[in-house]
């Protein structure tokens, strides 16, 4: 039986990733469906959660707001989001996400082109909230 050529992801059965915040799924990636130009996931944050900061050396990050209020810091630079809002982050700028609303936030991002090996992805510049945590498998 061979592997069909499209293969659908649901976010539930993708392990969530807190180690740098809120609730990361990567869902669309080359570990999942062989991807090879980029990675695509989702973000749900709860009032007061945040992503700790970090850069990404070969990719450029973009982001598009379903629902929530968020402050974006990119390289110190604040942009406020709401719903319907999309925000691109340069390669290598560094940056960090907060919900500061009342209600959860939720966040669709997508990062290309991937970088030569996983481990150089992405580079965290501030302490992780959750660094106890077990590193997750890099998508």
């Amino acid at each position: 039986m061979s592997t069909p050529r499209v293969q659908k992801i649901t976010a539930q059965d993708v392990a969530a990733n807190r180690r740098r915040g809120g609730d990361i799924r990567v869902l669309l990636s080359p570990k999942t469906v062989k991807s090879t130009s980029g990675f695509m996931g989702v973000l749900t944050l709860e009032p007061g959660e945040y992503v700790s900061e970090h850069r990404h050396p070969y990719s450029e990050e973009f982001l598009y707001v379903v629902r929530g209020s968020l402050l974006m810091r990119v390289e110190d630079e604040p942009v406020r989001l709401g719903p319907g809002d999309a925000l691109m982050v340069p390669i290598n700028d560094r940056h960090r996400l907060e919900n500061v609303g009342a209600e959860q936030a939720f966040v669709v991002f997508h990062l290309s082109p991937l970088a030569p090996r996983p481990e150089l992805g992405h580079v965290d510049t501030e302490p992780l909230p959750n660094a106890d945590e077990a590193a997750p498998k890099v998508g």
